[in-house]
Formats: C-alpha cells, structure tokens, sequence
C-alpha cells in the first residue's frame, strides 16, 4: 500500500530559472566540501598503518556484513521520469507535451501504459530478465521546487524530525564495524550530504587518480607511511584511527591501480562522468574491500530550454550515456549483481506540460529506477494517478509513493537491517519489488 503525498492546492511553490538553482546547487557544494574538510585533512595530513595488517582489517570488516551493497545513482538537476519512462497510454501525455513527448512508436514497450524511452534500450534485456524495475510518481513528504531544500531534505530522509544526520550514514550505522570503503562516494571529491554524521566516509573521484598528496610513487608513499607511523606511534585511539583509515584507503587503492583493470564479460562502458564512475564503483566492488554503500552523482538534467526529441538532443544524449552505463556496470558483475542494489534518485521531476522554450521547469513526481537480481523486476511499481489535468497538483506529477518506502524495502530485504532508525516515521506499507536475501 502507498500513500499518496500532494502539496496544499494553490501553494505556489516557487519555480527557478535556474540561476538561483546553479547557485543552490553551488551551496551544497560548499556545505558538503566543510562537511568533508575534517576527512579530508585526516587524509592530508594524518596517516598511519598501511601494508598487510590494513588489508587484514579490511577483510575483517568486510565479512561481517553479508547484506547487498547499496548504491544510489543521484541524477541532479531535476530529472524528467516522464521522458525516461514515459506514460504513452496517457492521452494527456502528449496533450501537455506537443513537441517533446516519446511518441509511443518510438517508445520500447514496458506495459499497456509505459514506454521505455529509446536512449534506454541497453536496459530493456536487463529489464526483461527481471533485473530492472521502475517505480513511478514517487515524490518526497513536503515537495518543493527549489534545488537546494530539495536536495538536502532528500539526503537527510528524516522530515518532520531534528535528526540532522545523512541517511545512508545512519544505514552505515547499523552494520557493524566498518571498513575504510565501507561508504564511498565514487566519483566526486567529497561525500554527498547523505553520508554526513559519525560513521567513516571515503570519496574517491577515480581509482587511478588516487594518491597521498606528496607521495607521487610507491617509494615516496612508504616514506610517508614510515614518518606518520612513528608521529603517531602510541597516540590516543580518536588520533590514530583516522591515520589507519587514510593509510588503508591508500594502501588498497595503489594495489588495485597496480593490477590494473578490464571489465568482464565484454562489457564497455561510455566515456563520461556516469561510465567512469560505474566502471570504478564495479572494481571496488569486485576488490572485496567491504563496501557497504555507495554514491555517484551526475547532474546537468535541469533541462529548462532545448530537453530535445527522441532521437536526438540534450535528454537523448544524457540517456544515452546513463542506458550504456547502467547496462555495462550490469554486464561487467555478472553474478555479482545479486549482491548489488542500485537505486536511482532525483531530488524532483519535471512539470507535465512543456514550455515556450521546449524544456520543462521543477515538478515533483518522478521515476525511481532500481536495478540488481534481487528485485523483482520487469513491472513499473507505485500507484500511477494520471496526467489529466485533475489529476495534477499545481501542474505536477502527483507523488504517491514516497522515495523513501523504496529506499526502506531495499535496506529490510536486501541489506537485511532495520529501517525504523534510518527513516524516521515512515509508514509501513511497501510495494514488494525485491525478494529477501537470504
């Protein structure tokens, strides 16, 4: 069971032409880089043990959590679900959007009323094998249009609560002793305001481009290890940790950056932001090295002016990449997706109708997709409430399933935890896409 959750009519949520959405996007830029500062001058200027009794640790760690590790695809900016899983049997569909709309022969059929859009082909043989499924209108508690409120409240997941923690560090909570990779953010110079509070958190922008500053080759990196293993030889356990970590976090990434890497099965991923990050996030994954949670973020989706058609423009290139990079990240484990969850967020839709510019401006229902051999997949999930124009709330998408119930079934089921700590006052109806692991 869901709940549907629509704004008071006649609000006037605000809308953004996007200056100030580049500049709220720019805040939590600046909040998550002095949220990360601490980290980040442990990794700097604090690192201890490395070599074998790291790599001993790391394996420790990482055999005491046996649940999937969890990872959210954050699309930034506002992505359009009604572009990427269109609604083709919704005659309002292509009433609001003349010009811009799938056309529903173009459209890879899903059901009697989605279609996948066509830079998304890569996915439909996953989708098929029952490895991918979509979950439709889903929307947050207080929707808004602004950016920025809606990114952070989205991170934290905990609305209408003091809880000032990011929700995947609360996960990180609840599973035990944690490993250096334990939450990484693969892709990005800093963690992600989800993964914000006490438990450990590592950002890796690439594998290869992993290095302790000042040390450019293994000799300098052993020199390093040497002089900050005897600074902090005998130091108090708050200083010494945070040295083990940083020296662990490099010591594993110059062994796999020796090794080298070529994904399996023949899988090739796009350059770009989205393939790189996926192409490093399946290595890490592969390496065994306890990671628990992980994040990739990938913006310019805040498609105001120009989205495009569906063979060609802004969305159908955006789409083209995110289809053969989910689709090559799916291929390259293999086998190993059964023990992988991959959840794609946004921290709100598009408006149904498009504007003068052919674009679209903030919404709020949108589309969730979730990927892994643990979902019960080829079906689009949640309650679709229809795109007549009764049906809309203040223009929008109506969101009847909360992000958040998606989110709490893949930690019951797959992570196997609790979600009562990580997600505050959810409701405890679930949708039933993913089969418990065992």
């Amino acid at each position: 069971m869901t709940t549907s959750f629509i704004p008071a009519a006649g609000t006037g949520v605000p809308e953004c032409s996007c200056p100030q959405g580049q500049a709220a996007a720019s805040m939590v830029s600046r909040r998550t880089l002095l949220a990360g500062a601490g980290a980040l001058g442990a990794l700097g200027a604090v690192v201890g043990v490395a070599g074998p009794s790291a790599a001993t640790q790391l394996a420790f760690a990482a055999d005491s959590y046996t649940g999937d590790t969890i990872v959210v695809l954050s699309l930034r900016g506002g992505f359009d679900g009604l572009s990427a899983v269109a609604p083709v049997g919704d005659p309002a569909y292509f009433a609001a959007r003349p010009s811009i709309a799938i056309p529903a022969s173009r459209a890879i059929k899903l059901d009697a009323m989605f279609g996948l859009h066509p830079a998304l082909a890569p996915l439909k043989p996953i989708w098929d094998s029952g490895g991918l499924a979509a979950v439709h209108a889903v929307g947050q508690v207080n929707p808004t249009r602004s950016h920025f409120e809606a990114m952070a409240t989205m991170e934290n997941a905990a609305p209408g609560s003091t809880i000032r923690t990011g929700w995947l560090d609360r996960m990180i909570g609840l599973t035990g002793p944690v490993s250096t990779f334990g939450s990484t953010a693969v892709g990005a110079a800093t963690t992600p305001p989800s993964m914000i509070g006490p438990s450990p958190e590592l950002a890796v922008r690439s594998v290869d481009s992993f290095v302790l500053s000042g040390a450019g080759t293994a000799t300098e990196e052993a020199r390093w290890a040497t002089a900050m293993n005897a600074l902090y030889a005998g130091a108090a356990p708050a200083l010494a940790a945070p040295a083990k970590a940083a020296m662990a976090a490099v010591s594993t990434m110059s062994g796999l950056k020796a090794a080298g890497y070529v994904p399996a099965n023949g899988a090739v991923y796009p350059k770009g932001a989205v393939g790189d990050a996926l192409r490093d996030l399946a290595r890490l994954i592969k390496a065994g090295i306890g990671l628990r949670a992980a994040t990739i973020d990938v913006g310019n989706w805040d498609m105001h002016t120009g989205l495009g058609a569906s063979d060609s423009g802004w969305m159908f290139r955006q789409l083209t990449e995110l289809g053969q990079a989910l689709g090559a990240f799916n291929q390259d484990l293999g086998p190993k997706m059964a023990d992988v969850t991959l959840v794609t967020l946004s921290e709100f839709g598009r408006r149904v109708a498009e504007n003068a510019s052919g674009g679209l401006d903030h919404g709020h229902g949108n589309v969730s997709l979730v990927m892994g051999r643990g979902v019960r997949g080829g079906r689009v999930y949640g309650r679709w409430p229809g795109l007549a124009t009764a049906n809309l709330v203040d223009g929008d998408l109506a969101g009847t399933t909360d992000y958040r119930t998606v989110l709490a079934e893949a930690l019951e089921q797959r992570a196997k935890l609790s979600s009562t700590t990580v997600f505050p006052g959810l409701a405890t109806g679930r949708l039933g896409m993913f089969a418990a692991k065992v």
